[in-house]
């Protein structure tokens, strides 16, 4: 499907978790090529509490995005919340479709594998962006 990179940071003091989507690559679209973003959950028990989109970037394969989301997460909610970050298009042919979902990601204590790695370096580094290249899953 893909990969995508970004980073985490937690900042205790003001109860901050940011994310920021760097980039993405060996992206596998629907079409020929597409217009890929990113759309960023905040998931709580499963259910989404937030949610915060990248720009649109057009006709890209290896789309450069840089930019940061800030959820408000107090220190008591990180074993309970994870981030589902989706790497989805927009269709060519029906720009007016709902976008076609690539491929995603989950962090956070409950993931496995080099998800629940990527959260604990965020948790140990606190205040320092940990950032991490992730295989896509459907």
């Amino acid at each position: 499907m893909g990969e995508l990179m970004f980073s985490l940071s937690y900042l205790p003091t003001a109860e901050r978790l940011t994310v920021v989507v760097v980039k993405a690559r060996k992206l596998k679209f629907e079409g020929k090529i597409g217009d890929p973003f990113v759309k960023v959950y905040l998931l709580q028990h499963g259910k989404k509490i937030h949610k915060k989109k990248t720009s649109t970037k057009k006709t890209e394969k290896c789309p450069i995005f840089n930019e940061a989301m800030m959820f408000s997460v107090p220190a008591h909610s990180l074993q309970t919340i994870q981030l589902r970050l989706t790497v989805a298009e927009i269709s060519k042919v029906d720009p007016t479709a709902k976008a076609y979902s690539i491929g995603h990601v989950i962090v956070g204590a409950q993931a496995t594998g080099r998800s629940l790695s990527h959260w604990n370096q965020m948790l140990t580094a606190l205040r320092k962006p940990v950032a991490m290249w992730h295989p896509l899953r459907k």
